[in-house]
């Protein structure tokens, strides 16, 4: 139907293409800039020896972060979290960050301390300092914007941009553990019957997957090490989902990849709350977000290499697929060896 007369259709905001908009219309760079927007975060020189590398993220009440299965400290642990994970998926080494808070009317000084205490919390292992931000009064619920800034030598920055046909892909860590955790904290109390044919879940298992919700790690380690031995070609954290993330790294590099599904790394956890509620524990695993893991690709001759050392300094990481030209798409693999195209199940605001 024609739009009256007078007005104009409004057209639907799709988060992506307004990222792409805004880069192509204002992401000018001048000579200092060294990656601007489309990365996880910025990268710009700050002398001979160092890049700056800044990142910041927004958090709403009712759309990242809900106060009834959620307690403050926790909301600000993952606010800090999730830039922490920027600076490692960019290989960076994270010093400074900056918070501001929109703080609603009903919203006490212990709430604030609380908030604080939880940042600090995911800040203190790597040395953070807090350096500054804002305050104001919200209308409309708690809003949480955290910046942070890091260093990483000349030319060691990781980005999304550097995948290359016959790339191997890999992931750090175990994958659908976030989503899993909020599913939990949005359930009912559990019932004391378990329905016919279903695993029981252990506390011990709930316990995991709502404190990999809740207090995710962000892998600062695995990052540093992938960029200081130059092993990843291409990184990006995994905090939309692993289908959503993935097309980030193909589009920026202009490459498809072929995904293995049976390979993707599923905590004992994740698969036993999976079969408690009849779930599909891989739909878990490209669907969720927030696991704030590495996504990574490097070249096949590095990849004895890279495996060695990741047992030898205990990092986990898994190969679940390679880059293929950009003809081919992304593609799923089977475990039937079958391909098909990959769905894009991620989340992504104002779709």
């Amino acid at each position: 139907m024609a739009s009256k007369v007078g007005t104009k259709a409004r057209s639907p905001i799709r988060e992506f293409d307004l990222i792409r908009t805004l880069q192509q219309r204002h992401g000018r760079k001048s000579s200092s800039v060294i990656r601007g927007i489309g990365d996880d975060a910025a990268v710009v020189t700050s002398g001979a020896r160092q890049w700056s590398v800044l990142t910041t993220d927004l958090l709403a009440e009712g759309i990242h972060f809900d106060l009834r299965t959620a307690m403050m400290a926790d909301i600000g642990f993952r606010a800090a979290a999730a830039n922490l994970s920027d600076i490692a998926a960019m290989g960076a080494t994270p010093q400074y960050i900056l918070v501001s808070l929109a703080i609603p009317r009903t919203g006490t000084s212990d709430q604030v301390q609380q908030l604080y205490r939880g940042m600090m919390a995911a800040c203190r292992p790597h040395r953070v300092d807090l350096i500054g931000g804002d305050t104001s009064a919200s209308d409309s619920g708690w809003f949480i914007s955290v910046t942070l800034v890091g260093m990483v030598p000349p030319r060691k920055a990781l980005f999304r941009s550097g995948a290359r046909n016959g790339d191997l892909l890999y992931v750090t860590g175990t994958i659908g553990d976030s989503l899993a955790g909020l599913m939990l904290l949005n359930e009912r109390p559990p019932r004391k019957t378990q329905r016919p044919g279903t695993a029981a879940l252990s506390p011990r298992h709930r316990q995991f997957l709502i404190g990999r919700h809740l207090r995710p790690t962000a892998r600062i380690a695995e990052g540093q090490w992938l960029s200081s031995h130059r092993l990843a070609t291409s990184a990006i954290d995994i905090s939309d989902g692993l289908s959503g993330d993935l097309r980030h790294i193909c589009e920026e590099s202009h490459v498809g990849a072929e995904l293995d599904l049976g390979a993707l790394p599923l905590s004992p956890a994740c698969r036993t709350y999976a079969a408690a509620r009849r779930l599909d524990p891989v739909a878990l695993a490209l669907t969720g977000g927030e696991d704030y893991e590495l996504l990574f690709t490097l070249s096949p001759r590095h990849q004895a290499q890279a495996e060695q050392a990741a047992k030898t300094l205990r990092f986990r990481i898994t190969c679940v697929g390679a880059i293929r030209p950009a003809r081919q798409g992304i593609q799923a693999v089977g475990p039937d060896g079958g391909t098909r195209p990959l769905p894009i199940t991620s989340y992504e605001h104002f779709r």
